[in-house]
């Protein structure tokens, strides 16, 4: 009998325009942490869905194998019948319904024609206590942090019966807390049997965790790494993803031109309507030309909340006291619009949500922050609009068949390269760029830091917000630290180090 519990054998997938996965072949031991990885495009996502059923058979080419049967999943449901369960990117839970009821959802315990409640919440207390979740199951999800909405999908997976269990960036949207303690459940499911295939663009947590590492580029297998007989390697796996060495993943500034101060913050206060409480307290900082500022915090600390009500997010944030200097003017900006009219962008942390249209094409996408540049009396100029996506398209290396591809069919760093594409189209003077590499790999992540020095050389300044502490460190000139709603100290670059950072997060 084979070794492995599941193989992927010469899969291959076609998009229109585009092969997804070319001949790609996987294989997978029972009880391991098997970590897949690549940049974004290469195929990983793709994979996982072709092997979970959310691209039905007959949708590719190649063979499913598990426990030695091919399987023909022509939809979810029947993969998770044969123990195969994905959980998202994007968690699928009912917000306004209780932990239970979510646990349960689509596959409900049923007692003839009703369901059974009773029943359901026992067995959800029991998987509860397995995943670690401490809480009353009768609370709406919608009150769950994200970590603990995380563990409730993972609960709702055991209760499917789950033996082989996929996990799409699973700790994309954590804290480092929340993070550890879910790497941890993993690995305690993997000793219990459970195999857990997880793709992360988190190296560290890679190599923290996982047993094999099969690495993707174009859609293609590049390799697979036992960690036990060959060692996991962070430079190596780098290599393997992107078919190049990065000997330095923080590419340094050529001409380091820093000017005077063009964007002061002073003593600024605000409430935010829904909560009717006061978020930010005092706040002073200061932007100079061609200078990346990063902003420091830890989870709740008050960054985003800072950027939109500097933004003019009125709707949400009500401002108490304090002034906005910005290029010698004081500004109190009412709408967004305001704001860009003046020079000020804001890159959103959250690209699919708020921050791009992702069943609009490219060049929409990137148009629509500065569409009077395009006017040619009361219509659009398509042919402008055309050209304009494609020197985007090319100077920033978005990697796509055409700029009237849908946003929504491409991969996460290359949708972030297409905000960022549509919030320089607006030639800002000052851009904030909140969590700018979440979620995309560690090539597209050099690219993006690469613009970011061009964009300073060329004069723009920055404000990079980022939970990732290296990412803050290895790139910020200076930088300022938040916690609970107050600036709570300014380090230059040679005072900023994690031990300096870590103390001001804390402090109170």
């Amino acid at each position: 009998m084979s070794e492995y519990i599941l193989e992927m054998r010469n899969i291959t997938k076609t998009f229109p325009g585009v092969k997804a996965l070319d001949n790609v072949n996987f294989k997978v031991k029972k009880g391991e942490v098997h970590c897949l990885v690549g940049e974004n495009g290469a195929g990983k996502s793709t994979l996982m869905k072709v092997l979970s059923g959310v691209h039905p058979y007959g949708s590719y080419t190649g063979d499913i194998v598990q426990n030695g049967e091919i399987q023909n999943f022509k939809k979810i449901a029947d993969s998770e019948i044969k123990g195969i369960v994905i959980i998202a990117q994007e968690l699928a839970l009912v917000p306004e319904l209780t932990i239970y009821e979510n646990i349960y959802f689509g596959h409900e315990i049923m007692e003839g024609h009703s369901i059974n409640w009773n029943e359901t919440i026992v067995r959800s207390k029991d998987i509860l206590k397995k995943v670690g979740l401490d809480v009353d199951q009768s609370l709406k999800v919608k009150l769950l942090s994200v970590g603990k909405q995380q563990l409730v999908e993972i609960a709702k997976a055991l209760s499917k019966n789950v033996s082989i269990l996929i996990l799409d960036e699973p700790t994309a949207a954590l804290n480092e807390d929340d993070s550890e303690n879910l790497l941890k459940l993993i690995k305690e499911l993997s000793n219990q049997g459970i195999t857990c295939i997880m793709i992360s663009h988190k190296l560290k947590e890679v190599i923290a965790i996982a047993d094999t590492v099969t690495v993707l580029r174009d859609g293609k297998t590049i390799c697979s790494i036992d960690a036990k007989t060959q060692g996991l390697n962070e430079s190596e796996i780098i290599k393997q993803m992107v078919g190049r060495e990065i000997d330095n993943v923080f590419p340094k500034r050529e001409n380091i031109n820093i000017g005077d101060i063009c964007f002061e913050v002073k003593n600024w206060s605000a409430t935010d309507r829904e909560l009717n409480r006061e978020i930010l307290h005092n706040i002073n900082i200061n932007v100079r030309q061609g200078e990346i500022v990063g902003l420091q915090g830890l989870m709740g600390a008050g960054r985003t909340e800072l950027a939109l009500s500097l933004f003019g997010n009125t709707a949400n944030y009500k401002i108490t006291s304090g002034q906005l200097i910005f290029n010698g003017k004081s500004k109190h900006y009412k709408h967004p619009s305001e704001a860009i009219k003046d020079g000020f962008s804001y890159v959103t942390e959250d690209r699919k949500g708020n921050g791009l249209i992702l069943i609009q094409d490219i060049k929409y996408n990137i148009s629509i922050a500065n569409l009077d540049e395009l006017l040619q009396g009361f219509t659009i100029n398509s042919n402008e609009e055309v050209n304009v996506a494609e020197i985007y398209k090319k100077d920033i290396n978005i990697k796509c068949y055409s700029v009237e591809q849908k946003v929504g069919n491409l991969s996460g760093g290359n949708q972030q390269k297409v905000q960022l594409a549509k919030w320089m189209y607006t030639k800002p003077k000052i851009l904030i760029l909140d969590e700018p590499t979440r979620g995309i790999d560690v090539g597209a992540k050099y690219e993006i830091y690469t613009l970011m020095n061009k964009l300073v050389e060329q004069g723009m300044s920055i404000i990079m917000i980022s939970s990732e502490l290296n990412e803050i460190l290895g790139m910020s000139d200076r930088l300022y630290v938040m916690s609970e709603g107050r600036i709570t100290g300014e380090l230059s670059k040679e005072e900023a180090n994690e031990t300096n950072v870590m103390k001001l997060a804390l402090k109170t």
